[in-house]
C-alpha cells in the first residue's frame, strides 16, 4: 500500500430530519389536536487520532464521507431520531484544515477527538405551532442542512528522533541496523520516496527522505518531507565519508532546514559519519576531529558493518532519548 501523507476529504454532517403533520385519533373525537413530532438531528462529524500513519492509503479510492441524517417527526408528538455520529480516524501528527473556513487543528494524541462539522437541527412538527389563535396549524419546517466542507489532510509525523541527510548518506541503512525496520536501501538519489519508521527501544526513529539543496522552495521532493521533521525531539544528521565536500554537505542541509523553520535549527542535533568502511580509518578520523574543532555538537563515526561503532552510537542515542 502506498504511503500517503496528505489527502483532501469531502465531508458531510448529516441533514436535520423534517417535521411532520400529524393529528391525534382518539376515540369519541371527530378532530383530534396537532401531534407532529419535531424531525431529529443530524449527525456531526468528528475527527479521531489513531496510531496508523498508513490509514490515509486507505482513503485514496473513498475521499467522500457523510453523517446519517435525522430522522422525520412522528405522529403522536414523538421526534424523529437523531442520525449517528460521523468518526473518521485519522493519523496522529495530522493537521486538518478546513478550505472553506481556512481554519485549521491538529491531533497530537491517540484517541483524541475534535468537532469538523455539526449536524443540522431538525425541523418542527405542526405541534410546535399550536396556540390560541391556531388551534388546528398545519404549518411544519424541514430540518437544516448539515455543515459541508473540504477539508485538507496533512500529516507531520510525531518521531522522537529524525535521520535527516543527503540521498545517499546512509539512513535507511542506519535505521536498519538500529531498528530492524527493513526499509529499501540502494545507491541512488531519492531511493527513500515515503518516511520510514522503525521502534528502538520504545522510541520511534523516522527515516526522512533524503533532502538536496532549494528543498525548502520546493526542489527536489521538496518541501513536502520538511514538515517531518518539526516534530522529532531530536535530529540525526547523516553525512558519507565517502564524499569529499562533508562540510558542505552539512551546511548544504543545515540551510534547507533553517529556510524551512528558524526553530529546526534549535533542536538537538546529533552528527553521524557515515559508511566508515569504505574509506581509511586515517580519513575518518580526521574528518571526526574537524567538526568536533568546528562546532560544539556531538559527532559519531559509524559503520553498519561494524557492530563496535554501532554499539557506541546506540547506547549514546538511548541515553540521549532518555533525558
Amino acid at each position: 500500500m502506498k504511503f500517503i501523507d496528505e489527502i483532501t476529504l469531502s465531508v458531510k454532517a448529516g441533514d436535520g430530519g423534517n417535521g411532520v403533520v400529524r393529528w391525534l385519533h382518539e376515540k369519541g373525537k371527530e378532530f383530534g389536536g396537532p401531534s407532529g413530532g419535531d424531525g431529529g438531528s443530524g449527525g456531526s462529524v468528528y475527527a479521531r487520532a489513531v496510531r496508523d500513519i498508513n490509514i490515509l492509503s486507505k482513503y485514496r479510492g473513498h475521499t467522500h464521507f457523510e453523517a446519517e441524517r435525522g430522522g422525520g417527526g412522528e405522529k403522536n408528538s414523538r421526534h424523529g431520531k437523531d442520525g449517528g455520529a460521523l468518526c473518521i480516524n485519522l493519523p496522529v501528527g495530522s493537521i486538518v484544515t478546513n478550505k472553506k473556513t481556512g481554519k485549521s487543528f491538529e491531533l497530537l494524541s491517540d484517541g483524541e477527538e475534535t468537532l469538523m462539522l455539526t449536524g443540522g437541527r431538525g425541523g418542527l412538527g405542526n405541534e410546535h405551532f399550536k396556540s390560541s389563535r391556531n388551534i388546528r396549524p398545519k404549518e411544519w419546517t424541514p430540518g437544516k442542512k448539515g455543515e459541508s466542507a473540504d477539508f485538507y489532510i496533512e500529516l507531520a509525523l510525531i518521531a522522537d528522533a529524525g535521520i535527516i541527510g543527503l540521498p545517499n548518506a546512509g539512513k535507511t541503512s542506519l535505521l536498519n541496523a538500529l531498528t530492524h525496520a527493513r526499509a529499501k536501501v540502494g545507491s541512488y538519489q531519492f531511493t527513500t520516496l515515503d518516511p520510514n519508521l522503525g521502534d528502538f527501544y520504545g522510541f520511534i526513529l523516522a527515516d526522512i527522505p533524503g533532502l538536496i539543496e532549494g528543498a525548502s522552495g520546493g526542489k527536489g521532493l521538496g518541501y513536502k518531507f520538511l514538515r517531518h521533521i518539526t516534530r522529532t525531539r531530536v535530529l540525526i544528521h547523516c553525512i558519507s565519508l565517502e564524499t569529499v565536500t562533508v562540510f558542505e554537505d552539512y551546511e548544504t542541509i543545515r540551510q534547507e532546514l533553517l529556510s524551512y523553520n528558524e526553530e529546526l535549527g534549535a533542536k538537538k542535533e546529533i552528527i553521524v559519519l557515515t559508511k566508515s568502511d569504505l574509506v581509511s580509518d586515517e580519513k575518518a578520523r580526521e574528518t571526526n576531529n574537524l567538526f568536533r574543532e568546528r562546532m560544539s555538537r556531538e559527532v559519531f563515526v559509524v559503520s553498519v558493518l561494524n557492530d563496535v561503532s554501532m554499539k557506541v552510537f546506540s547506547d549514546a542515542l538511548v541515553k540521549l532519548l532518555k533525558e
